[in-house]
């Protein structure tokens, strides 16, 4: 286990994060003073966009005549492009202003009305899941952790593995054996306080005391405390912190958990002292509580251990196959299409108990304490019934050491105040680096579909690689809703470098055009129960899934196309200023500078190419049909490469606008040389201050060499034609026993078994991706490659795979 303090964390960057301590979990009231300014900027948004566009149309069209064709044109797609920028400032606007009423509004639940509300016979369960693929053995440790310590009565941390099972011996292997053998090695850190306070439960429930209990019990409670909150603190003084994350990890949750029932253990000192006396049934919350933090149950399980279950690369199958095994029990029995989970008729050998909640969390972050404890009490309000999802949208480390990661953590702090404010409107969407959820809502919506005689149960949506925005809709539909918490009380990992954030950025830009039609759906259903939606829930909601795909555009086209200067205004610039000035208010409340919003301007320009990927992946998409693969965010210490194309836009972005300055500088077009002067120095900046002008050189060089190289296929038994742009592949016969286990028509399609039981597929070319199974009836992708060792059958079951 870890221990030691040594500091390994990488050298910190001039302009890199200075926060030490994260914002409080619940906000300051804001005065009256920024409500009214909330309100006016959103009067001043509305009125320059008016005046602008009668402005615009009086002025050019009507007084000036028609100028000709391409004047019309360039006049309507201007104003066009500038109402849709505006419309996204105003909705940035309306949002904050949302959140705003409710960090006035909100009051924070007492912890005694939370235990109170806990001491009932029957209490809810909770199963955590934790999502991980291929992750640093200490990234995941602070999570099962954090999610372990959350002071809730019956909590299961399932660790879901979705490495291929069977990997060369090497890193990965090793990274596969560290984390199966992780959930094992932290029940034994937790095992002393585990056994001792649900002994001192015991003790207590057994003892036969009166109504009340007087001084002597209350300190010997005291002393339990007491000696929690200082194992606590031992724990956290031997954490190895190497960088920002362990640094929270060991005073957010350890630390501030051992404060916590340090100043308990104080309370209790002081009314011992005075000779008061508690009621019994407070004090067992309080022996409650300590039993509970450390008791939770932390297990692994992996999916791709058996054939029966979905082996699609996205995080949503990986949490779609343990959902639908809850509540059921079977036993492993190994089969020629390898090991298979088949229902036992009693208590199976693996046991996946039910839950009456879910806790979904990524294996990058980071809850602290009370996070599952005041989600599930306001879920289980009478009025929250139908409360299908309750989370806190996550924030960003404080303290890192790159200005990449601080800017990008920056960005994230301003989502959290809009997702706040989009629960003010009824709007809120599913964010899934964490949430609580209730099981029955995902029964409700859960489809089922059949591939090699198997049941697969699809609860969360994997048709994009968005998964929870269209489960959020789904949900809706079924008449459920959904809510952010709002309070801070959940953080996540920000990517701290340009490569891994362009894959994490381009994946979230991809797919919300895909899911906007079933808006339609959602709104009839409600239609259907009476319920009608306001103008603001609407717009939002379609600002959130479209906005990437018109601000993206409409800025490219601003920036490339050389609109008449006629056309530009400073009623322009006045309905862009109240966004401008809320947001460096927002980032000055949140810890920032309120000139990084120069800053975000820029670091937007340079993922402009980022987001139209996705965009362009997502028209990919309902052209043709295909799914587009999920792609992982990379979490590791090493810089990860960009991609050539996104490498090389920014510089192509910058040298365009040089040379548009330069030509209308000539032209005296002082608006538009002033527009493109801002969009090339923003764009150098950002450029030099987060891709690293070193760095995204070498990766533009790296992309164009490779390029230049075309590796030779490896050579293959099978015989390979060419057939105009298609390849062919012939496969050699089926055994006897491929034809008796699959049957002849399986065997004639391309497919089969080989000697070890695992799934082959024939029908795709050599060093090509995984080939998938088209069938209308048959959803489920079919792995080749590495994951067909995945379905190859062990030589025994795995016990701790989801056992009990």
């Amino acid at each position: 286990m870890a221990s030691g303090t040594a500091r390994t964390e990488p050298r910190r960057q001039w302009g890199a994060d200075r926060r030490v301590r994260p914002l409080p979990p619940v906000s300051a009231p804001v005065s009256d003073t920024m409500i009214t300014l909330g309100r006016l900027g959103i009067v001043v948004t509305i009125a320059a966009w008016a005046a602008y566009l009668v402005a615009t149309i009086v002025t050019q069209l009507v007084n000036r005549g028609f100028q000709g064709m391409q004047f019309i044109s360039e006049t309507v797609g201007y104003v066009v492009i500038v109402s849709f920028l505006t419309l996204s400032s105003l909705l940035y606007l309306l949002a904050r202003q949302g959140a705003l009423y409710r960090t006035r509004a909100h009051r924070r639940v007492p912890r005694a009305v939370i235990d109170a509300a806990f001491g009932a016979d029957q209490l809810p369960t909770m199963t955590a899941l934790i999502p991980s693929y291929r992750e640093e053995h200490r990234t995941i440790r602070t999570t099962l952790l954090s999610a372990a310590l959350q002071e809730y009565p019956y909590l299961r941390v399932v660790l879901l593995l979705d490495d291929p099972p069977r990997p060369a011996p090497g890193e990965h292997a090793d990274m596969l054996a560290a984390a199966r053998a992780l959930p094992g090695e932290l029940m034994e850190w937790l095992a002393e306080p585990r056994e001792r306070f649900g002994a001192a439960l015991d003790r207590f429930e057994t003892s036969g005391a009166g109504d009340t209990c007087g001084p002597e019990q209350i300190r010997g409670l005291a002393d339990e405390f007491s000696w929690a909150a200082n194992w606590l603190r031992e724990r956290a003084d031997a954490e190895s912190v190497r960088d920002h994350v362990d640094t929270f990890f060991a005073d957010q949750v350890l630390r501030a958990l051992a404060d916590d029932f340090g100043r308990t253990h104080e309370a209790l000192w002081e009314a011992a002292a005075e000779g008061a006396a508690l009621s019994r049934g407070r004090v067992q919350q309080l022996y409650r509580r300590l039993a509970w933090t450390f008791r939770a149950e932390i297990t692994w399980f992996e999916r791709k251990l058996y054939a029966s279950l979905s082996h699609e690369a996205n995080k949503a199958m990986n949490l779609n196959s343990y959902i639908g095994l809850m509540g059921r029990s079977f036993d492993p029995v190994k089969t020629k299409a390898g090991l298979v989970l088949a229902p036992a008729a009693n208590t199976g050998s693996i046991v996946i108990p039910d839950a009456d909640f879910l806790l979904t969390l990524d294996a990058d972050s980071i809850l602290l304490p009370e996070y599952c404890l005041r989600l599930v009490h306001l879920m289980m309000q009478p009025e929250n019934h139908r409360l299908a999802v309750a989370q806190t949208p996550y924030s960003a480390f404080p303290g890192s050491s790159t200005r990449m990661e601080r800017l990008a953590g920056a960005t994230t702090d301003l989502q959290h105040i809009v997702h706040q404010g989009m629960s003010y409107h009824a709007a809120t969407f599913w964010v899934g680096a964490n949430a609580v959820i209730r099981k029955r809502a995902l029964d409700d919506i859960v489809e089922i579909d059949y591939f090699g005689g198997h049941a697969i149960r699809r609860y969360v949506q994997d048709r994009t690689v968005i998964e929870d925005t269209e489960s959020s809709l789904d949900l809706g539909i079924h008449g459920w809703w959904l809510l952010n918490y709002p309070e801070r009380l959940s953080y996540s990992a920000t990517p701290p470098d340009f490569g891994s954030l362009a894959i994490q950025r381009r994946r979230w830009a991809n797919g919300g055009l895909l899911i906007l039609p079933k808006m339609r759906q959602e709104a009839r259903e409600r239609a259907k129960r009476g319920e009608h939606g306001s103008a603001a829930q609407t717009m939002l909601r379609i600002n959130y899934m479209a906005s990437t795909c018109w601000s993206s555009i409409g800025l490219l086209f601003l920036l490339v196309y050389p609109f008449n200067s006629r056309l530009l205004s400073p009623l322009v610039v006045l309905a862009a200023l109240p966004y401008f000035l809320a947001m460096s208010s927002d980032l000055r409340r949140c810890g920032y500078k309120r000139t990084d919003v120069l800053r975000i301007y820029g670091f937007n320009l340079i993922l402009l190419p980022v987001n139209l990927a996705g965009v362009c992946k997502s028209l990919q998409q309902a052209v043709t049909g295909k799914k587009i693969p999920f792609a992982r965010t990379p979490k590791v210490r090493n810089r990860t490469a960009t991609p050539f194309l996104f490498a090389a836009a920014p510089w192509l972005l910058i040298g365009y606008s040089v040379w548009a300055f330069l030509r209308d500088f000539h032209d005296h077009n002082w608006g538009n040389a002033a527009f493109e002067g801002l969009n090339a120095l923003a764009a150098a900046y950002a450029v030099a201050a987060f891709m690293g002008v070193g760095n995204s050189l070498v990766d533009i060089a790296l992309g164009a060499l490779e390029r230049l190289y075309v590796t030779d296929a490896p050579k293959e038994s099978q015989v390979v034609r060419r057939r105009r742009s298609s390849i062919v592949v012939e496969p050699a016969p089926p055994s006897w026993n491929e034809v008796l286990y699959r049957g002849a028509p399986a065997t004639q399609n391309g497919a089969y078994l080989d000697g070890d039981g695992a799934f082959r597929i024939l029908a795709a070319p050599p060093a090509a991706p995984p080939a998938h199974n088209r069938r209308a009836s048959d959803r489920s992708v079919v792995k080749a490659q590495e994951q067909a060792e995945a379905e190859a059958a062990p030589e025994r079951p795995e016990p701790a795979a989801g056992s009990r």
